[in-house]
């Protein structure tokens, strides 16, 4: 079986190894980025009907001015985000399963903060929706790993990519390197994130839904098939 480079940053990367490895697959990891926190405010006093969170890492990196916000109902994309909401002790009253935009389109009337990293997805609300972002956390991209770079000039291996950004990033790298993109397979965890990769790898294929057990299911299927 090939081997399957999990390039999301910490502390995803570690879950979704153990749970790569729960499943009888031979996960490396190799993260292509580093969060880091932000300092950030809350705007003026607006009251909010809910929050809006697009990723996990909003509560691992939003530290203490997050206390504030515990009252308020949280919609979030999916359910790994939904379980660290709820691990962090807020109130989840929605969990998307297609990314945000999907969960926006939903929302009753009323105004709504969205916590974000700095490169996120724009949302077109709909009307009477208001949404205001504020940015928590930033992603500094790191250099492919040696050791992912061996692997993959080896022989076939295939990437986990879980955001566009980690797709281009990740393409970006293998030109740097001048690896072969047709020894590798891609298991993406939406549409937008294959498209954000480019052509001409091995193979490119989209989880049936926008979450992790989904992303490696596929994985464990394409290392079988491709």
């Amino acid at each position: 079986m090939r081997p399957v480079l999990v390039l999301r940053p910490e502390p995803g990367n570690s879950a979704t190894c153990a749970a790569a490895r729960a499943l009888g697959l031979r996960p490396v990891a190799a993260p292509l980025f580093d969060y880091a926190p932000r300092d950030w405010t809350l705007p003026g006093t607006t009251l909010w009907d809910g929050l809006l969170i697009g990723s996990a890492a909003v509560f691992t990196h939003g530290g203490t001015g997050l206390d504030a916000l515990r009252a308020i109902p949280v919609h979030a994309v999916g359910a790994t985000t939904a379980r660290a909401a709820t691990s962090a002790g807020f109130t989840v009253t929605g969990v998307g399963s297609g990314g945000l935009q999907p969960v926006v389109a939903a929302l009753p009337p009323g105004r709504y903060l969205r916590l974000a990293g700095e490169a996120h997805v724009p949302l077109t609300p709909p009307d009477g929706v208001t949404v205001e972002d504020v940015i928590v956390y930033a992603a500094s991209p790191q250099p492919l790993p040696p050791a992912a770079i061996d692997l993959i000039r080896r022989g076939p291996v295939l990437a986990l990519l879980h955001s566009a950004e980690a797709a281009r990033h990740f393409a970006g790298q293998c030109a740097a390197n001048d690896l072969p993109r047709d020894g590798i397979a891609l298991a993406c965890l939406g549409p937008r994130i294959g498209a954000a990769a480019g052509r001409n790898w091995q193979a490119i294929e989209i989880a049936q839904t926008a979450e992790d057990d989904a992303v490696l299911s596929l994985a464990k299927q394409m290392c079988q098939t491709v």
